[in-house]
């Protein structure tokens, strides 16, 4: 099915999200509906580029599960694509291991997932770089 074949209620998203209904318990279901409603409005209405998300749940302790479908849900909206997988990549010994989303393909190639890690560890040392200088500067270092 293309995308332009899917009708409004039968967006890739919304498969997804029912299959999750079934298959997910009821109370983690509605943890991820709490994640995922704002981001998915986002989408709906054009307005990703101020949009804040952060997976952790905040004061609340989420299961990795959840964290993980709320990912692949906001990557289906984003993608229209249901072969997302979340994988789990060893940056460095620093931070640990990170989990990123991607597709199906790219999750089976270990030498794309390698040059992944090698961006995250590039984009990790800028961040670190650019840290450092604001600290140095007196400027706020929690970006």
């Amino acid at each position: 099915m293309s995308e332009s074949e899917f009708t409004p209620e039968n967006r890739p998203v919304d498969v997804y999200l029912d299959l999750l209904r079934v298959r997910m318990d009821t109370e983690d279901y509605r943890l991820l509906l709490r994640l995922v409603e704002p981001v998915l409005e986002a989408i709906d209405e054009h307005r990703l580029s101020g949009l804040d998300l952060a997976l952790d749940g905040g004061d609340e302790e989420l299961p990795q599960e959840v964290r993980d479908e709320a990912a692949l849900v906001i990557a289906t909206a984003v993608t229209g694509r249901l072969d997302n997988e979340v994988v789990e990549l060893d940056v460095d010994d620093d931070t640990g291991p990170v989990r990123v989303v991607t597709d199906a393909e790219t999750a089976a190639d270990p030498s794309r997932l390698g040059e992944i890690a090698g961006i995250i560890r590039d984009r990790h040392r800028q961040n670190e770089e650019l840290r450092g200088i604001a600290e140095a500067s007196g400027l706020p270092t929690d970006f």
